[in-house]
């Protein structure tokens, strides 16, 4: 089963991708697996582990599937000074 989402990038993962947003299909089972296969694209240096997710404005587990429609975000650490 596939769906349509639009995923948010932040920080350093907007930084990497070079983009802050884009929409498209993927048939990823899970959030983890969404992000992995993001993560070989794009090289983030990020692990899962180092990540939160949100999915349409609430944080959400990395096991819960995409669903059609959505607005995924991934979240990096955030640094101040």
């Amino acid at each position: 089963m596939s769906a349509r989402v639009t995923v948010l990038y932040f920080a350093s993962l907007r930084d990497v991708a070079e983009i802050d947003h884009e929409t498209f299909e993927t048939s990823a089972p899970d959030l983890r697996v969404l992000y992995l296969e993001l993560r070989a694209r794009y090289g983030f240096p990020l692990s899962v582990d180092r990540l939160r997710v949100a999915v349409d404005g609430e944080f959400a587990r990395w096991e819960d599937a995409p669903r059609d429609g959505s607005e995924i975000a991934f979240i990096p650490p955030v640094s101040g000074g």
